[in-house]
């Protein structure tokens, strides 16, 4: 199969640090209980060292979105935010209209320091609120209480952060639909722009997976799920993916070229990027080395791992990320993202339409096929009991 080199896509840039104060039980993200003080001036040192090498992949674009995840990056100090942003402008331009987010969480330390992360260039907050019920919040192994979170959703309006996003969970340790209602109704009374809204995974390599606790039934979830899909699109919030509801015009950007197959550079401590040449139309995964303490090394390289994704490949990485969006992409992103024609997939495509998995004439899943996206993904597999998740992080 010949393959096009596609035009470059949108290019966005993911920064992770890596230290929080406390590790949660539930978290399989590279995130590491901080200890000691905090090495903020070497570590954006090594952020921006990291970028110079990455600069390569810029070919011309500039950034449409910057995520600052973590980890909670939100305990770096805003002067140390600013430099890490001005010395990055400095280095590949910034669209105009560029959304830079930065995850938070609701301890009252770090709220007095909202005002002074939107004077450092910050334009979106995503807090990590993940439940309003005090119990919950100590299973789940959370620092703060349910009075500040509360507390800190005030301060972000008073602020004078007009965007931001949420992270909640449900499907909680003997969670019931009316729990997990009442947290639903607590994030509305904010009129969050955007709301991550997601279940609770028991991941390997996690305290929950070697002592798991108990879990509501598959029955029970999903009643919670419907019902909380509703309420959600009864107060204005639209499900766009997964796990992502918005107002109108207010969907993460940064995210939304995660699905949309856009490419991402990757850095910090086990950073991940996606990046496209020009000309060959090949494509490079990238993963920053892991440990902090080694990614801190000067004399060390910062990319740990890189290699192209093999063309068999293509298809269903593609498809992994647009079939995450409720309503899909046109079929000619296909081949604008991978360089494949839309050929190579159309007996698939059939078949799936063909069993009301697949919306006709848009790579989009019905409602039944989203209800089974992993068996509509499985159809794509090179070859069956290929595991090739890709994991990206709350808006």
């Amino acid at each position: 199969m010949t393959l096009t080199a596609p035009g470059l896509p949108p290019l966005s840039l993911y920064i992770h640090i890596p230290w929080c104060l406390q590790k949660c039980p539930y978290c399989d993200f590279n995130s590491h209980a901080v200890s000691g003080n905090l090495p903020e001036s070497e570590y954006v040192s090594a952020l921006l060292a990291d970028l110079e090498q990455d600069l390569e992949y810029v070919q011309g674009r500039a950034l449409t979105s910057i995520f600052i995840g973590g980890g909670t990056p939100s305990l770096f100090s805003p002067a140390s935010l600013a430099t890490l942003l001005t010395e990055t402008e400095k280095r590949l331009p910034f669209a105009s209209d560029i959304e830079i987010t930065l995850e938070a969480n609701p301890g009252t330390f770090e709220v007095e320091k909202f005002r002074e992360f939107r004077d450092a260039g910050i334009n979106r907050l995503s807090v990590g609120i993940q439940s309003f019920d005090d119990g919950q919040l100590k299973t789940l192994g959370r620092v703060h209480s349910a009075r500040e979170a509360h507390f800190a959703l005030d301060q972000i309006r008073a602020t004078g952060f007009d965007n931001f996003n949420l992270d909640l969970m449900f499907g909680l340790p003997d969670q019931t639909l009316d729990r997990a209602m009442t947290d639903l109704d607590a994030a509305l009374t904010y009129a969050p722009p955007h709301l991550s809204w997601y279940q609770l995974t028991i991941e390997p390599n996690t305290v929950f997976y070697s002592r798991p606790p108990q879990l509501p039934e598959d029955d029970n979830i999903a009643e919670i799920q419907e019902a909380g899909i509703n309420k959600l699109a009864q107060a204005g919030l639209k499900r766009y993916e997964v796990s992502a509801y918005s107002q109108t015009g207010r969907q993460a950007r940064h995210n939304r070229n995660y699905w949309e197959f856009g490419d991402y550079l990757g850095i910090g401590a086990g950073a991940h990027g996606k990046v496209t040449i020009a000309g060959s139309g090949e494509m490079l995964r990238t993963r920053k080395s892991k440990l902090p303490s080694i990614y801190l090394r000067a004399d060390e390289k910062f990319t740990a791992e890189q290699h192209p994704i093999p063309q068999e490949d293509l298809a269903l990485e593609f498809m992994m990320n647009v079939l995450r969006l409720t309503d899909g992409c046109d079929e000619s992103l296909f081949t604008a993202r991978t360089g494949l024609p839309l050929a190579s997939i159309t007996q698939t495509l059939a078949a799936l339409r063909r069993k009301g998995l697949l919306k006709p004439d848009r790579l989009a899943t019905s409602d039944k096929g989203l209800l089974f996206l992993n068996d509509v993904l499985g159809e794509f597999l090179d070859e069956p009991g290929d595991d090739n998740r890709i994991t990206v992080k709350p808006a």
